[in-house]
């Protein structure tokens, strides 16, 4: 009979060998790769003002794009009914509208492209008895997060179809966030099946509860900057004070509550919403190198050390590379660079709390 221990622990991961696991862990991998490649082109959809150009969504047929003269016309003209052609883009050209256009289509498709590339394979796996039992309901949450996140993409655009002439900022921090959530619960999972990357389960080998909670306040803290940055790009608030490590030649600059009610400078002044995504990434420096320095001299596994220094170096080149986008006046190049470092920093982030993570509350 198998040992008490075990019964107690029925939804633990299976011991991540063999052809199934390794399987399933290459398929997860492209799954968080093409959640990476969505979030790049979503930034360059929006860097060329490129979101609003398909007005309306249709999840099937909208995966074709139009194939003649009279078909672009038809889409051309959707677009012009809309206040971003009226007030901005008026007299644009079809062929101008023709570079937004793919841009945006790029985007959708490559979200249908992961629903597919998930949906089929899982199908597949579940009917073939490959995923463990305790991955199963993880799997489904996943797929659910996914098709919200096409919802939530709609309901992002369709804020600057009628009355705006750029998307709301709140519902872009909204599609952000979760974009990254989804990233962060992929990688999770991914690192539940690798191995390496699990605690021993020795008292001398077990990870000290401090580190744990340093890494859930990193993920955290990471995760407030992601909607900090969305609310950043949604305001275009990346466009103003292009210095450093001034801001308006302060280090807190004037006018940082100048909207009424109060709480509105949080979410729709240029200026507080820059000075506060500035703030967040000082102290999100400062606590990743704090918990990469503290790892460092537990003098844990070295699965744990790695984990730390990745960590803690990607912090410092995300930081620099931050202060590069501001001071190029958010250029394309630089822009895309850092939101990429973003998602490669929160899968750190989530690498370094699961080999800090004890095995019997990894899932719970």
């Amino acid at each position: 009979m198998p040992p008490a221990s075990m019964k107690s622990n029925a939804f633990a991961p299976a011991a991540p060998h063999g052809p199934a696991p390794a399987a399933l862990r290459l398929w997860l991998f492209v799954i968080g790769a093409m959640i990476v490649a969505m979030v790049l082109v979503g930034g360059a959809t929006r860097l060329t003002d490129s979101g609003l150009s398909i007005t309306e969504w249709k999840p099937i047929h909208g995966a074709i794009p139009p194939l003649n003269p009279a078909e672009w016309q038809e889409e051309f003209e959707k677009y012009q009914q809309i206040p971003e052609y009226r007030t901005i883009n008026k007299g644009m050209s079809l062929d101008e509208f023709k570079t937004i256009f793919w841009w945006e289509w790029g985007h959708r498709l490559l979200g249908r492209a992961i629903g597919l590339v998930f949906a089929v394979p899982l199908a597949v796996f579940w009917i073939a008895d490959m995923i463990p039992g305790w991955l199963k309901p993880r799997l489904v949450l996943l797929l659910l997060f996914g098709g919200l996140q096409g919802f939530v993409g709609w309901w992002m655009v369709t804020s600057g179809l009628v009355e705006r002439t750029d998307v709301s900022q709140y519902r872009l921090a909204v599609h952000l966030s979760l974009a990254f959530l989804i990233l962060a619960y992929t990688a999770w999972l991914y690192a539940g099946l690798t191995p390496g990357l699990a605690p021993g389960q020795t008292a001398g080998d077990a990870p000290a509860p401090g580190l744990r909670h340093l890494a859930w306040w990193v993920l955290a803290l990471l995760m407030i900057q992601v909607f900090l940055g969305g609310l950043v790009a949604g305001l275009d608030a990346g466009l103003t004070f292009n210095t450093w490590p001034l801001m308006d030649g302060a280090i807190v600059p004037d006018g940082l509550w100048i909207v009424e009610p109060v709480w509105r400078n949080h979410f729709e002044n240029v200026a507080t919403v820059q000075f506060q995504h500035r703030m967040a990434a000082y102290g999100l420096t400062a606590l990743a190198l704090f918990t990469t320095y503290r790892t460092l001299r537990t003098r844990r596994r070295p699965a744990v050390a790695k984990a730390a220094i990745a960590l803690g170096a990607l912090t410092l080149v995300q930081a620099s590379v931050g202060i590069a986008t501001l001071l190029t006046q958010v250029s394309l190049s630089w822009a895309l660079l850092h939101q990429g470092l973003a998602a490669l920093l929160l899968v750190a982030s989530v690498f370094y709390l699961r080999t800090v993570t004890p095995l019997e509350r990894r899932t719970r």
